[in-house]
């Protein structure tokens, strides 16, 4: 019955969410990169099933046991002056397979000179918003079968403006040991605002993931292959940049096929020694590095990069994410198995 209720709940939800990508609702912040293992695979990533509990900030169904008493604290030295972060624990509650999880997300948008309509410096201001969520995992019964969800309470203030919501992932995980194969798919942010920053109800950035990863065998590499923004198809558009204008100066814009909204929608990753004391990740995110590809100019957007080092009962991470050849970030990590 609870499973039949977890679908039901789902399928209705995602029927009645119109497609969305960024720009068109509120708390963007939700879908950054939540950790340096997942941005140095490119990004997004749902298919880790194993110690590291932030993880289950973007797929809930891949809370386990082997989480318990793991803390984990990242932090992003985002572009500008902008800083993120996520701190996440576990807790096995019983003898069996009962895990809870919580997790915060948080960014801060910085100082800012503030100016009145007439260009009159006033008082500085600054934005931030936080994220606070609760999360627990089941085994469908006599299958590989894995549901979880996430509930997600939100609170941002920009400038003078104050908003709350509150958000619901919901996923579905295989995980198949003999092949060390996992498969899943995760509905992100299903929610309202309980109170707008002024008047309008904004809608909040529901993503349809889905993923798979399998470690080869006999060789110590994890692959991974992501589908992100499944909820909706067209998320390539035409730069005007991009425009190519002829000798009677008639101007062609960007053609947008199939193939290349195909791409947009991909990530590929790939762990080098993903059970040893040290590995290295690398990762490619298609519409990042496409979106922000500069002409006749190698800027490798798209790439990026890290590497993981286990210390005893300590976990260090890193990744440096390029977006541009003006702007890049790196991420830092620390997992404490608290045991």
């Amino acid at each position: 019955m609870v499973q039949k209720l977890f679908f039901f709940i789902f399928l209705t939800l995602s029927s009645l969410l119109t497609a969305q990508v960024g720009g068109k609702s509120t708390y963007q912040f939700l879908n950054l990169g939540i950790s340096p293992r997942q941005v140095a695979l490119g990004g997004k990533v749902v298919t880790n099933y194993d110690y590291d509990p932030t993880q289950a900030l973007y797929n809930p169904a891949s809370i386990n046991p082997e989480m318990d008493n793991q803390l984990s604290l990242n932090y992003n030295n985002y572009l500008g002056d902008v800083s993120y972060g996520t701190a996440c624990y576990a807790y096995l509650w019983d003898r069996r397979t009962q895990v809870l999880h919580a997790g915060i997300t948080y960014i801060n948008y910085g100082k800012f000179d503030g100016y009145d309509e007439q260009g009159n410096p006033t008082d500085s201001f600054g934005g931030g918003e936080v994220a606070v969520s609760f999360g627990h995992a089941r085994n469908i019964a006599f299958t590989r079968f894995h549901i979880g969800g996430n509930v997600k309470f939100i609170s941002s203030k920009l400038e003078q403006y104050t908003s709350m919501g509150v958000a619901l992932d919901v996923a579905l995980m295989y995980v198949y040991e003999d092949w060390d194969l996992n498969i899943a798919l995760v509905g992100r942010n299903l929610g309202t605002q309980i109170s707008p920053y002024d008047n309008t109800y904004e809608r909040l950035p529901f993503e349809l993931v889905f993923g798979i990863s399998q470690t080869l065998q006999n060789i110590p590499i994890r692959w991974h292959f992501t589908l992100e923004n499944l909820q909706t198809w067209n998320v390539a558009f035409a730069n005007p940049n991009r425009d190519e204008i002829d000798l009677e100066g008639n101007s062609t814009s960007e053609k947008i096929n199939f193939i290349d909204n195909t791409l947009r929608h991909m990530i590929v990753g790939i762990e080098l020694f993903p059970e040893s004391g040290f590995n290295i990740r690398l990762g490619y995110n298609f519409r990042r590095g496409e979106e922000l590809r500069i002409l006749e100019q190698r800027s490798f957007a798209g790439i990026s990069a890290g590497f993981g080092i286990r210390l005893n009962k300590l976990r260090l991470s890193y990744a440096y994410s390029k977006y541009n050849s003006a702007a890049a970030t790196s991420f830092f990590g620390l997992n404490i198995n608290l045991q």
